[in-house]
């Protein structure tokens, strides 16, 4: 296709695609991999009483972090081992996978935004002091973007509402239905599964355009 072009043409054709893009606000993409948050209950009886996690490396999010420790999932067909936790605790332990996960322990986990567990699968959580059985829990994350109060209000922008999201690339996509969730504590951030990612092309770290009505 370049060959077909003189060099004038594809400087001009590049700088009118950027010309295009310019108006819609971009978000930084990271790829969210299987995790698991602990209420202190579970940590406790998972690792054993009064342990505290021991942060890997900070996250994105002000306050949130990877964790040395990891758990065993255990579904009714399968079990995946080194799954890492994600602190600090929260009130309700909840799990994280993909729909290919799920395939492999035997679970469908239903897409819900993160806390929503109504109706969702359970699985049993196996650490180094001990199980725990959960009855529900276990999600596929809705793809979503944390963002700042002041960054919503800028591009008119309502907390739960639905945005699109395009990514240029190889396997140009638009993510539909992404959840826009607003709060002074977070930092501007999307977020998708590894299937999404996967089928997308989509590494962490790449930019996606915020396709404003």
């Amino acid at each position: 296709m370049l060959d077909d072009l003189d060099l004038k043409e594809i400087v001009q054709k590049v700088k009118e695609k950027l010309s295009e893009m310019s108006g819609y606000p971009k978000v930084t993409i990271n790829v969210s991999a299987r995790h698991v948050h602990l209420s202190s209950e579970h940590l406790e009886i998972l690792f054993g009483k009064n342990y505290r996690l021991s942060p890997l490396r900070e996250l994105m999010q002000p306050g949130e972090f990877a964790a040395k420790e990891t758990v065993i999932i255990v579904g009714p067909k399968g079990i995946i081992q080194n799954v890492r936790v994600l602190g600090p605790v929260r009130k309700k332990t909840q799990v994280e996978i993909s729909k290919t996960d799920g395939f492999v322990l035997g679970i469908d986990p239903v897409v819900r935004d993160s806390g929503n567990h109504e109706g969702s699968s359970g699985c049993v959580l196996v650490g180094p002091a001990g199980g725990v059985r959960i009855e529900e829990g276990v999600i596929a994350a809705m793809r979503h973007i944390h963002m700042p109060v002041q960054f919503a209000e800028k591009y008119g922008i309502k907390d739960r509402s639905f945005l699109k999201v395009l990514v240029e690339g190889e396997r140009k996509v638009v993510f539909d239905r992404v959840l826009a969730r607003v709060s002074d504590n977070f930092a501007l951030e999307m977020h998708i599964d590894t299937d999404e990612a996967n089928a997308a092309g989509v590494r962490s770290g790449d930019k996606g355009f915020i396709l404003l009505e």
